[in-house]
């Protein structure tokens, strides 16, 4: 393995001016100078960019502008000891410690790896003050390959101990070792806070941009702030050098998380519900003491403090080692419905809002009201009457134009969710170069003619994202030369991806999967009386078992996938599903809101004040706010809620219930066929799932046996 640095990519004294872009050149320049750039043009412009997303200086007089390049072949690191220090943009002054990173486009693991080593040293003191102190090149390159655990190369020349560098090198008193300096060369920790009684853990995630200095650093960082406060912290670092995953009972057992990004947090339905601190990932190497105190604070009380959203049903399983086939298909279908979600939501909001302005007939003029009118200019209403009706379609002209707007915006979002869902399947198995593959699979399985046969996304979503992501997962595990590596995950991995996954969809799958739909579809036009009671038994069953998770949004993404094309026909079944699946999920966290308001006795405090909130979370359609309940007493509550459930489900269809949107639970009555049947199934559902839940909490316990707890 090629050393990270030589003595050839050192400079000590070095007077580069006062502009940091100057700086970056200069050692874009010691690393041209020393053969290791393949291009330096290109790395100064790839330096440049990472710059101008943010500042690259550290506390502590510390500069580490960093890239991923074309233009290096092998991880190359160089060093200047600047004198005149020069601004890199850290908050306490100006860097006298610049490092320029450079890693190749398509970086190995073994060189990723030390590079986070690196990263982690810069945040010690005395490994900075020694590099203040070195007195040669050698010293300085002894320095860092003994922090990196590697042996140092040996020089190819005798240097000098300015090795090539601008004048006052290692002047005695040249200022690189003046006291001043020395005193701020490492910023003041702040007060370090003791961890509160009963707080067990903290878990942190970091990543930046590159994955290469700032996630580690900001690692580093945590971890010596949560020594110096007394409490343990896992950090999971989401890097180039890959990430190991926290383990689940490590989350679990956690009082609270840390976000330090600036990109998202890959998986971060895991830490659904837990008290969060974010922020960007330089705070904590500025700040670190300071955030482990308010995770600290904020584990210490949580029912007041900022949690992560999400879905913590599916947080579930071990995400630590090695990943049951169980789970990894589980945390795959979840990524894909975790993202395909807002797109459904959105667009079928704005779809039955559309209804509620312009009629439900607006869609079939939509296109024709937009093209030959404007909101200042509003259609003429006469124009659009059904030849089948006695009266025009719309009651005012602007009405009509708004509903239009609406429902083609609503239109093009819900056509966007199953390329959605498809692509994020395909990220969930091959990271971000599965994504555009997987986009393709899903347009393609939502093109009718290409199959000839509607409804043919949802099942063929699914297949083709898993299709998309194992192809580009295998293609990535090549042994690509090194003038490849940097066009594989932007160029070869999507275009052979597509072109294969795009081959076997077409040629092979294609046909199949139309022809399951068609045959799903027909099965649904024909179920009337008992079949389509017990179908909505059944979603209402799996809408309440796991509440959000697995089950929960196999019958949710069920639904809402004949929700679009099933607009018009008020008698269709896909929007009876529909509203079985919304009423069954909306009766966990109101029967459990009624129960404690019943029996107050049988449930904790906090879990009476999650009952209040449990009200609005049920009847806006979010099922989740059931989950503290389930995790606290799971053999008791989840039988319960899912009687409840599956009344609602049974009734709903048994009443032939309908709604045109997907989502928004009793503020989308406007968009319900037969709200006195909502209103009764959901009414039923939520009785039965109280006294359910009251029922089985009450086998054996008094009302003191809980309240105090």
């Amino acid at each position: 393995m090629t050393s990270l640095i030589t003595t050839d990519l050192v400079r000590l004294g070095a007077d580069w001016g006062s502009d940091k872009h100057d700086v970056i050149r200069a050692l874009a320049g010691v690393v041209d100078d020393a053969g290791r750039a393949t291009g330096k043009d290109q790395l100064i412009e790839d330096a440049f960019a990472r710059e101008s997303t943010s500042a690259t200086g550290l506390p502590g007089g510390i500069a580490i502008p960093h890239c991923r390049t074309a233009g290096v072949e092998v991880p190359t690191l160089a060093f200047a000891r600047l004198d005149p220090p020069v601004d890199f943009g850290a908050k306490d002054g100006p860097a006298d410690l610049a490092f320029l990173i450079a890693a190749p486009a398509g970086g190995d693991a073994d060189h990723l790896t030390i590079l986070t080593k690196l990263a982690r040293a810069l945040v010690k003191p005395a490994f900075t003050d020694a590099l203040r102190a070195a007195e040669s090149d050698e010293e300085v390159v002894d320095l860092v390959a003994h922090e990196l655990g590697e042996p140092a190369p040996a020089p190819k020349h005798a240097a000098a101990p300015a090795s090539g560098a601008a004048s006052g090198a290692a002047v005695p008193g040249g200022g690189e070792t003046a006291p001043g300096q020395a005193a701020g060369a490492a910023a003041p920790a702040a007060t370090a806070v003791a961890a509160p009684a009963g707080t067990t853990s903290l878990v942190a995630v970091t990543a930046c941009p590159t994955g290469i200095a700032h996630t580690y650093m900001a690692a580093e960082a945590l971890e010596a702030a949560a020594e110096r406060a007394g409490v343990d912290i896992q950090v999971e670092t989401q890097g180039s050098a890959g990430s190991t995953p926290l383990a689940h009972d490590t989350i679990a057992r956690a009082g609270a998380v840390i976000f330090a990004v600036d990109v998202g947090v890959r998986d971060r339905g895991r830490f659904a519900g837990k008290p969060m601190v974010s922020s960007s990932v330089k705070r904590p190497i500025d700040d670190a003491d300071a955030m482990i105190s308010e995770a600290l604070r904020y584990a210490a009380d949580p029912t007041n403090s900022p949690r992560v959203e999400g879905d913590a049903a599916a947080a579930g399983g071990d995400t630590g080692g090695e990943e049951s086939w169980g789970a990894r298909v589980r945390r795959v279908l979840m990524t894909g419905v975790s993202y395909m979600i807002p797109f459904v939501a959105a667009g079928g909001l704005l779809i039955a809002i559309s209804f509620l302005l312009g009629g439900y007939e607006i869609a079939n003029h939509a296109g024709a009201v937009l093209a030959d009118s404007t909101l200042f200019n509003p259609p003429d209403i006469s124009a659009y009457s059904d030849p089948g009706l006695d009266h025009v379609l719309f009651d005012s002209s602007v009405m009509a134009y708004l509903g239009a707007a609406l429902f083609m915006l609503g239109k093009i979002a819900f056509a966007f969710f199953v390329p959605a869902l498809a692509g994020y399947i395909a990220y969930a198995i091959a990271d971000r170069p599965g994504i555009a593959p997987g986009f393709v699979m899903g347009g393609l399985v939502t093109d009718i003619s290409a199959f000839g046969a509607p409804q043919s996304g949802f099942l063929g979503a699914i297949v083709g994202g898993v299709l998309a992501g194992v192809i580009a997962h295998w293609i990535a595990s090549w042994k690509a030369p090194t003038w490849a590596r940097g066009l594989m995950p932007v160029l070869i991995i999507p275009l052979l991806t597509t072109l294969i996954a795009g081959l076997i969809m077409i040629v092979v799958l294609g046909k199949p999967i139309a022809w399951l739909m068609e045959q799903l579809t027909e099965g649904l036009n024909s179920m009337t009386g008992e079949s389509a009671v017990l179908l909505g038994v059944i979603l209402g069953l799996m809408m309440a078992f796991d509440m959000g998770g697995p089950l929960n949004k196999v019958a949710y993404s069920f639904a809402a996938a004949g929700v679009g094309g099933a607009a018009l026909a008020s008698d269709a079944p896909e929007l009876k599903i529909m509203a079985a699946v919304m009423l069954a999920g909306m009766v966990p966290p109101l029967a459990l809101a009624l129960a404690t308001v019943i029996r107050p006795g049988l449930f904790s405090i906090p879990e009476r004040e999650n009952g209040k909130a449990g009200w609005a979370l049920g009847a806006s359609f979010i099922t989740e706010g059931a989950i503290p309940f389930a995790a606290a007493d799971p053999l008791r509550v989840i039988p319960g809620i899912m009687l409840g459930s599956a009344v609602t489900g049974g009734l709903s269809m048994a009443m032939d219930v309908a709604v045109r949107a997907p989502h928004g639970g009793i503020f989308v009555l406007f968009a319900v066929q037969n709200v006195l049947g909502f209103l009764i199934a959901l009414a039923a559902g939520t009785v039965v799932g109280a006294f359910a839940v009251i029922a089985l909490k009450s086998i054996g316990k008094r009302d003191t046996d809980v309240a105090t707890v």
